[in-house]
Order: structure tokens, then sequence, then C-alpha cells
């Protein structure tokens, strides 16, 4: 009967089950835009702070090679060192024992890698006529408990010395070629390119050479060293702390280029990204609850208005079917049949029009919200639209069918 029913009044069931369909697509369209934009937001997020992040990762790593390729950048001195007279001349005057680069090398270090001792000072070189800076060194000294590192400075190797690039192109000299140095005879083992600084003008032998050449064994002047990316903001502290626990007559002082310097800006820049990702998401966040705001006063208006819409024409059929009804009940129909016929048809309007809307907005709000469509799929608002339609147009109807089926069909046949 009640598909009886439906088929003799296609165009009132149609315009009922449309008026739904408009309340379920803004139902379903509305949530499902939010739920695209919320997942396009979380995307964003998640790939501008994976970019950053990534970004940060490589220029960790970029920090830990530029830091090592520009050479050590701590220095220890004698604690009694005026560094003043450091700065000044370029070197300590001051000195230490030898011994105190391998104690720090056989204890746990943290903060620092790569210790290098060595013996500076500003000499004539006799046979040459003219002031250089001798240094002396031994090669790096492998740290307690780690693995070898490939070393920032290669040793210089005994008999063998290094020249600053003023010094071999003035001398012409070249690698293997045989030179005497305050009276002992060396072999040039490598010369540096211009470096700009007095390095220039610097001679390396080896640092047990260099002691002998200069009447200071055992001593040193100097502990070069390479901080670890593993130190924190106050890093020069963390290594002062360590050391001096050490070596309490030592005092460490940092140096750095405009290259490090670059590479700490870097990381700020990095800082910043991240503060600029959250808060653009911050930003969208705020954008997502406005459009919250705003679906839950329209979506709710609109259910209402397709809430009186159905009841209108549930009322309009209802007036026109007076003479039916009437039949009905003289045929024996009871209330209760009469008010279920006109329910049945509101519940299947509800159905219907649920269906086709929830498909409707699901798509629109997808596209809008260029999400994909399974991804922005909630079967749970599927649910709530298919219970929701024929609710209420079941509740639409309700009053229309009752005003029906409560009327007398004796003074409903005669009034015919």
């Amino acid at each position: 009967m009640v598909w009886r029913e439906i088929a003799h009044r296609k165009l009132n069931f149609v315009l009922g089950m449309l008026a739904v369909s408009i309340a379920m697509a803004s139902l379903a369209g509305a949530f499902t835009l939010l739920e695209s934009y919320r997942l396009r937001t979380e995307l964003f997020v998640a790939e501008r702070r994976a970019e950053v992040e990534a970004d940060a990762a490589r220029m960790e790593d970029d920090v830990r090679k530029i830091t090592k390729n520009l050479g050590f950048n701590v220095l220890i001195l004698p604690r009694d060192q005026n560094l003043a007279d450091v700065y000044a001349r370029g070197f300590a005057e001051k000195t230490m024992p030898e011994e105190y680069a391998k104690r720090l090398a056989n204890t746990e270090l943290i903060t620092v890698n790569h210790l290098l001792p060595s013996l500076t000072r500003k000499l004539v070189w006799e046979e040459q006529k003219r002031t250089i800076v001798l240094v002396g060194t031994r090669g790096e000294i492998p740290i307690l408990q780690r693995s070898e590192k490939k070393p920032i400075l290669d040793a210089v190797p005994k008999g063998k010395i290094v020249l600053g690039y003023e010094l071999h192109r003035q001398l012409g000299l070249q690698p293997g070629d045989t030179v005497r140095l305050q009276g002992r005879e060396f072999k040039v083992h490598k010369n540096h390119p211009a470096r700009g600084n007095q390095d220039d003008i610097t001679v390396w032998i080896d640092l047990a050479e260099a002691q002998d050449l200069l009447e200071m064994p055992g001593r040193i002047n100097a502990i070069l060293a390479l901080q670890c990316n593993c130190a924190t903001v106050d890093r020069m502290a963390e290594i002062r702390a360590e050391i001096s626990k050490i070596l309490p007559d030592t005092q460490a002082v940092e140096f750095q280029s405009q290259a490090v310097a670059r590479a700490e800006a870097r990381k700020l820049a990095t800082a910043k990204a991240l503060q600029d990702v959250e808060r653009e998401r911050k930003l969208q966040e705020q954008t997502r609850r406005d459009r919250e705001a705003l679906a839950a006063w329209l979506v709710p208006l609109l259910i209402l208005a397709s809430a009186a819409w159905v009841g209108l024409l549930v009322f309009g059929n209802t007036r026109e079917r007076v003479a039916e009804v009437g039949v009905l009940r003289a045929l024996g129909w009871r209330s209760a049949q009469i008010v279920w016929l006109f329910m049945a048809k509101a519940l299947a309007m509800g159905a219907f029009g649920a269906g086709a809307g929830f498909v409707l907005g699901w798509a629109l709000g997808a596209a809008w919200g260029e999400a994909d469509l399974r991804a922005a799929f909630d079967p749970k608002l599927l649910g709530a639209c298919l219970v929701l339609a024929p609710l209420l147009a079941a509740i639409a109807s309700w009053l229309p069918a009752q005003r029906a089926a409560g009327q007398d069909p004796v003074a409903v046949l005669r009034e015919d």
C-alpha cells in the first residue's frame, strides 16, 4: 500500500525527498569539507615539518662537516697564560707538560674530539734570514674507547717539513726538496696553499723534533680540540667544566670563523621555519574553527527548513486525500494504520533523501576540500544521516498524519 501511495503521488514524494536530500547534503558536505580541511592541514603541517626537520638534519651534518673542515675550534692553554698575549702573538708563551694531552685522551671525554698537542714559537730561520712561526705537532691522539676517526690534520713525519705558502713561494721549494732549519736537515713533505693568515709564514715539523730544536723536551703550549655537536647551547661552559676536572691548571677558549657563524644562523633559520609551520597550523586551525562555527548554525537551519517542508508536503497531501482517508476508514482501517501509511511514506522519503544527500554532500565536500574521497569518507556520518533524515521526516509528518487519521469517516463521506 505504501509503494502504491508513493507511485500514485510521485511529485509529492520527489519534492519531499529533494528537501531531505538538500538538508543531508548540507550536513554531509559541511562535515566532509571540515574533515577534508583537517586532513589537508595535518598533511601540510606534517610535510612542512618533515621538510624542515630533514633540512635541520642536513644542516646539522653540514655544521659538523664545516666545523671539521675549518679545523680545531677549542684551544686548551696553561691557566696562567694571558689571553691578550695569545691574541697579540698568535700563540701561548707559557707551556705545560705534553702528558696533559695523553691524560685527556685517556679519559671518557664527552664534549670534545680530535686532541692535537702542539708547541709553537716564533723564531728567526737562520739559514733563510727570515722570521717564521715554528709549530711542532705529533698528530692527533686517539681518545679512550672511541672509534678511530679520520684526523683533521695529518701528522708530520719525522725528518719532514711542511711549509706555508709565502715560504715555499719565495724560497722556490717543492715537495721532495731538502732544506736546512736551525742547522738540521729536513725534506719538504708538503706545501700549503695561500690561507691569508699567519699560516703562510709557518713551518710544521714533528713535535719531538721541535721540542729538541727549541730545547723544551716534553713541553707543549697548546692542545687543540674540536667540540662535539652533542654539546648544548652553553657548550663552552660544559667544555670548560669537563676539562677543568681533568686538568685543573688549564683554561679552554673557543675560536670561531664566519663560516661557523653562518652555520649557527642556519640553525636559527631552521628554528624560525618550525615557528612558521606552527603559526600556519594555528592559522589554519582558526580558519577551521570559524567554518565549524558557520556550519553550526547553517546546517541546523537547513535541516529545520527541510523538516518544515516535509511537514507542509504531508499536510497538503492529507488535505487532498481526505475523501480517500474516509473511504479507508469506512472499509475498516484503524487510525493507527492510516498514520502508519503516511509515516511509512515519510520514512521512505527520509531514507532515500538521506542516501542521495549524503553521496552528494560527501562528493562536493571532498572536491571542495581537495581531499581523497576514501580518506574523507566517514561511515559514522553516513549512519547519522540514514537515522536522522527518516526520523526528522517522520516527526515532521506526525501531526498532519494524526490530523488526517483522527477525522470522522461519516462526516467526511457526508461532505463528499
